[in-house]
């Protein structure tokens, strides 16, 4: 299905009682938060028809930590510029929304037995901001992140989502913000699809479908291709925070499933009560 008739699909089928959606999103070059571009126009389409939530939680594979999963309690999270060499416009962006201390330390209750602590010097790190300024672009809803734990195996991440998952009837959005397929070392701008990223992106996307989380925690079986697809799991294990947040009521729309630079799937998807 197109990005386009995925969704006119998903508008009209929240309403403000619903269970909240969980939206995962490859968000790809920080250049998609200024330019016009087919995944910022997706976003934004998106937005519009997602439902306005209480709060919003993200998991980003750009605030990474080890031993611990860390709950940005920040009253104001800042506007976090993390990369270089690109041009000044982007390192004016700033995406002023506030937080939500109390629902983060509840965050940190709810996540007692993952290790989780308090942290209030994060704030909202590229992985968030670039794509929040589409979805909500008022900057008016209470955002926060919270970290990946890089010490544990992948279904961690599987184990994090399913313990969120109950913010979703409180009215809070789960997002995650990645790529299925990230590996920087074998971009070609203006390439084509390189094997391995197509071969990756359709195992997962198969594998999502019919609800076989198991066989995208398993590292060992998916083995090389792993590897290939994802030479660090960071960009990885946010798509299974929010696989871990689903469950058998909802629905899966894909979007924006395109390639990019070769080797960066922009693959995104949103779960949403049936």
């Amino acid at each position: 299905m197109s990005t386009a008739r995925a969704l006119h699909a998903l508008r009209d089928r929240f309403s403000p009682t619903d269970r909240m959606p969980l939206v995962f999103l490859g968000h790809g070059s920080p250049m998609n938060a200024i330019e016009d571009t087919g995944f910022s126009r997706a976003w934004a389409d998106l937005g519009r028809s997602l439902p306005r939530p209480k709060a919003i939680l993200v998991v980003s594979a750009h605030w990474m930590t080890r031993d611990t999963t860390l709950v940005d309690v920040s009253a104001m999270p800042r506007t976090i510029h993390d990369f270089y060499g690109f041009p000044e416009t982007l390192y004016r962006e700033d995406y002023p929304a506030p937080g939500n201390p109390e629902l983060a330390r509840e965050v940190v209750s709810l996540l007692a037995s993952h290790h989780a602590e308090e942290d209030s010097t994060w704030g909202l790190d590229h992985g968030a901001w670039t794509v929040l300024k589409f979805l909500y672009p008022g900057a008016n809803v209470p955002v926060f992140q919270i970290s990946i734990d890089m010490s544990r195996g992948l279904g961690y991440q599987l184990e994090i989502g399913a313990a969120l998952s109950e913010l979703r009837d409180r009215g809070v959005l789960i997002l995650g913000s990645g790529n299925v397929v990230h590996n920087l070392r074998a971009m070609r701008p203006g390439g084509k699809p390189l094997d391995f990223a197509v071969e990756f992106d359709t195992l997962f996307a198969d594998k999502l479908t019919d609800r076989d989380f198991t066989a995208l925690s398993d590292r060992e079986n998916l083995g090389a291709l792993l590897r290939m697809a994802h030479p660090s799991v960071d960009h990885y294990l946010p798509t299974l925070t929010i696989a871990g947040a689903s469950d058998g009521r909802d629905d899966l729309t894909f979007m924006t499933d395109d390639i990019d630079l070769g080797s960066v799937s922009m693959r995104s998807f949103v779960f949403h009560p049936a």
